[in-house]
């Protein structure tokens, strides 16, 4: 019987660095079951902990050569060995590409065909059996097993590898392993393995009461040689990579092939700069290979692969930690990449392009000194790189959440409060994610994943193309419907915004039809029976366009766009402007379904990127819930303006006047005009201004029951004072013919408005038998007489019930100011004889008694 391989692999490992940190990590994780292991790209984390952890049983020791127990020298020269049983093992890693590609590489490693000891699960490919001990997943497919298994039976210890690179799967799954492992099975080792790994938070989260050990692995790099490449021009502009800057990457990528030895590895931030740059590379004396995602597993494995010729590789960022490329010796950095971005006000999410950070391109630069001495060349400057991020924006707090939010829902923990999650969740993204939901069918108003929610996350895509998976369907069919959201998935850019031209284009064979094929089929599959329940609706009626319209109108109804009645642009149904690329051949089609779209910086409207046409029917049936009908009233340019208006979203799809709108509405329309134009635009008539200064002197003088009758409490109070009269109100006209004086008389309390007169009266009685009127305007009432009408005063006359006296304003014969007093009887006394003198010597014919007051 051939002897275990795992065991014969461990007992004489491949010299790579992390080996000699292996006793340590297998002690750590023996003691508590968690453990955190911080080691640089290159080091062998990936290729030597798996086996070890699946060998260990219930624990490791060191052996000797004559099968007794010796320490684990600091060499490594001792080999490792199970003291009982062997454990089975889960390795995530953050794509399938590298999933494919480690499972290989450890299948190598034993001398064994993959799907034997070591296999692999990702998303529609799974190659396990029977006697597979180390699977290594994608971590999207760990997040779905662990939501119809949580407490993973048969699985000893999880691997999380690349965490640093904080996908959102990946916080995620990390955060469910803790609560799995905190509630169903405390026996479930964990492990978190990364070259950038912020190793304290991490070591936090896993530890149960204390930090997590971490085992720190040193790498073994060689020194890498910078050389800065700064490109003559810009890199972006609102359409993305520029091509003049695809020319310099390509160049800059033939002067390495001709200065450096060795293959040479190009990053550049997505799939079609990929193939741009490959382009530009044609004749070179090498074999230039493309690296992404989307490619078919054998054009990937043949950029992996050695060859008899020198390789250049152009690759996203898939190479840049998790990923082996052997053989590269050079690295050309384009400094970008792609990462999400979401405008949740506007409803557009997607992948943009931006500089890379620090650690990035420290990480991408360290592929060149794995085999030997390397360089990097940068088509950057040292001035631009000193201005880079330190570390990329973990992607819960820049991504679309709607599906991070369903997972939580159906973990029972809606919000996710109760997960330890590195970052929380911006609460903006998070409501508008939940919206989402809502509208869906996938939750309820508490949060509560519904079973439609269940049938959704069942769907490994997006939960808007799942729905739309689910719902098409019925209506164009299963495989259309799986077509259209399997070219959905994949983030496809078709020229001139053509998604329908995508299709056909795909159908016969173009360069991303082999993943798309396989992808439409793995969700046709998941449709048994939807095409039979909706046999009944099917539209036969149809064309290819509209069918495709309608599949991305059910993702996307917030898309759903009607041209502007200018025809230049289009209104989509979340209130965002959107344009059409020059040429597309959309041009002219009244409604749009928009599957992608992108604001650049500084633009009104957004660029669309993919979209299909559809009619209008259509896009009621899609968007039917965002479908209303809304009565407006408004106070525009003096006028009532009332109409009814039926909208698609912020689309206005008819309006007609509303000859008598309700009076609510109308005292609405004019409030909201008062406070924006202010009460001034009232017919203030001078009782209604002299009602008001009155009651305003009360309130500050007396307080309660006195009411404020400053512009904003007016304003607040307008229902109660103005609005009987308001609601008779059509034109400024009508306006103007309002009663403010008797409008205000409502706000008088009772029975405290009958001495209003007494406490602030309008005019004040004489000593000769005339009257004053009291001017209220300024902060203390004024009583402006003639100094002869106050003969016979020998006190200063009060108000507010002795509490305020007035400011008389005492006037010559002339009306012309003479004095200003508040205390009468002590200007009787101190200053009346040199006003007197004054007043004789100009008015000799008056009487200007010595003793006024008498």
């Amino acid at each position: 019987m051939d002897p275990d391989p795992i065991a014969r692999l461990l007992a004489s490992p491949p010299d790579l660095p992390v080996r000699h940190h292996l006793a340590e990590l297998l002690d750590a994780v023996r003691t508590r079951g968690v453990a955190v292991l911080q080691a640089p790209p290159g080091t062998g984390k990936t290729t030597l902990v798996p086996p070890a952890l699946a060998g260990r049983g219930v624990g490791w020791a060191s052996h000797d050569a004559a099968g007794g127990t010796a320490a684990h020298d600091a060499t490594g020269g001792a080999g490792l060995a199970p003291r009982a049983g062997t454990a089975r093992v889960v390795v995530t890693q953050p794509r399938r590409i590298a999933a494919r590609a480690a499972a290989r590489r450890l299948a190598h490693l034993l001398g064994e065909p993959v799907g034997r000891t070591v296999g692999f699960s990702v998303r529609g490919e799974s190659r396990t059996g029977p006697e597979t001990r180390i699977e290594v997943v994608t971590t999207g497919v760990l997040l779905r097993r662990l939501q119809r298994d949580p407490e993973l039976a048969g699985v000893d210890v999880v691997v999380l590898d690349e965490v640093h690179e904080r996908h959102l799967d990946a916080d995620l799954t990390l955060a469910l392993l803790v609560d799995v492992r905190a509630t169903l099975r405390p026996d479930l080792t964990l492990v978190a393995m990364s070259a950038t790994i912020e190793a304290e938070r991490t070591a936090s989260l896993l530890g149960d009461g204390s930090p997590a050990p971490v085992v720190v692995a040193d790498g073994s790099l060689f020194p890498v040689q910078e050389v800065w490449v700064p490109a003559p021009g810009p890199r972006l502009d609102e359409r993305g990579v520029q091509r003049a800057f695809l020319d310099h990457v390509a160049a800059t990528a033939r002067r390495a092939l001709a200065e450096q030895p060795g293959d040479v590895l190009v990053f550049v931030p997505g799939a079609g700069e990929v193939d741009g740059v490959a382009r530009r590379l044609a004749g070179v004396p090498a074999d230039v290979r493309p690296l992404h995602g989307r490619l078919p597993a054998r054009e990937q494995d043949l950029a992996l692969t050695p060859g008899p010729r020198r390789r250049v590789v152009v690759s996203t960022a898939v190479a840049e930690s998790s990923l082996t490329v052997p053989g590269v010796r050079v690295v050309v950095d384009a400094g970008l990449s792609r990462e999400p971005r979401t405008d949740h006000r506007r409803g557009l999410a997607g992948l943009v392009t931006v500089r890379v950070s620090r650690a990035a391109a420290e990480q991408r630069a360290g592929r060149a000194g794995r085999e030997g001495p390397g360089a990097v060349y940068r088509c950057w400057s040292p001035g631009e790189h000193a201005q880079l991020v330190a570390h990329p924006v973990p992607e819960i707090l820049t991504a679309d959440l709607v599906a991070f939010a369903l997972e939580l829902a159906c973990w029972g923990s809606p919000d996710g409060s109760d997960l330890a999650l590195l970052d929380p969740p911006p609460a903006a993204a998070m409501a508008v994610a939940r919206a989402t939901l809502e509208s869906l069918g996938a939750v309820d108003h508490d949060g509560a994943v519904t079973p439609r929610g269940r049938e959704i996350a069942r769907v490994p895509a997006d939960p808007r193309l799942a729905r739309a998976l689910l719902d098409a369907s019925d209506v164009v069919g299963p495989r259309l419907a799986a077509e259209v959201v399997a070219l959905l998935s994949d983030d496809v850019r078709a020229p001139g915004a053509d998604l329908v031209a995508s299709l056909r284009e795909v159908r016969r064979g173009g360069p991303a039809s082999g993943s798309w094929r396989a992808q439409a089929e793995r969700l046709e599959r998941l449709l048994p029976g939807h095409g039979a329940r909706g046999a009944g609706r099917r539209r036969a009626d149809l064309s290819l366009d509209l069918a495709v319209g309608l599949v991305v109108a059910l993702a996307h109804p917030d898309r759903v766009a009607r041209r502007r009645p200018n025809g230049a642009a289009y209104l989509m149904a979340s209130g965002t402007g959107a344009a059409l690329p020059p040429g597309s051949p959309l041009a002219g089609y009244d409604w749009l379904a928009v599957a992608d779209a992108d604001r650049g910086a500084g633009r009104r409207d957004a660029t669309i990127r993919s979209a299909a046409p559809i009619d209008e029917d259509l896009a009621y049936e899609a968007a039917s819930a965002a479908l209303r009908e809304d009565e407006h009233v408004t106070w525009t340019g003096g006028r009532i303006q009332a109409r009814r208006t039926t909208r698609l979203g912020a689309i206005e799809i008819a309006s007609q006047r509303i000859a008598d709108p309700p009076a609510d509405q109308v005292v609405a329309a004019l409030r909201t005009g008062l406070e924006r134009e202010g009460l001034d635009v009232l017919p203030w008539r001078e009782s209604a201004h002299e009602l008001r200064r009155r009651l305003d002197f009360l309130h500050r003088t007396l307080g309660e029951p006195w009411p404020d009758v400053s512009d904003d409490a007016l304003l607040a109070s307008l229902d109660s004072w103005l609005g009987p009269d308001l609601a008779r109100v059509r034109t400024a006209a009508d306006l103007q013919r309002l009663d403010l004086t008797s409008a205000l008389r409502r706000l008088l309390p009772w029975p405290a408005a009958g001495r209003l007169d007494e406490l602030a009266p309008v005019r004040v009685d004489l000593p000769g038998g005339r009257s004053a009127r009291l001017d209220y305007a300024g902060d203390q009432p004024v009583l402006a007489v003639k100094v002869q009408d106050a003969f016979g005063w020998r006190a200063t006359p009060r108000i507010a019930d002795g509490r305020v006296p007035v400011l008389l304003h005492l006037l010559s014969p002339a009306r012309r100011p003479a004095a200003i007093t508040a205390d009468l009887e002590s200007f009787w006394r101190t200053g009346y004889a040199q006003v007197r003198a004054e007043l004789r010597r100009r008015y000799p014919k008056h009487d200007w008694p010595e003793d006024p007051g008498a």
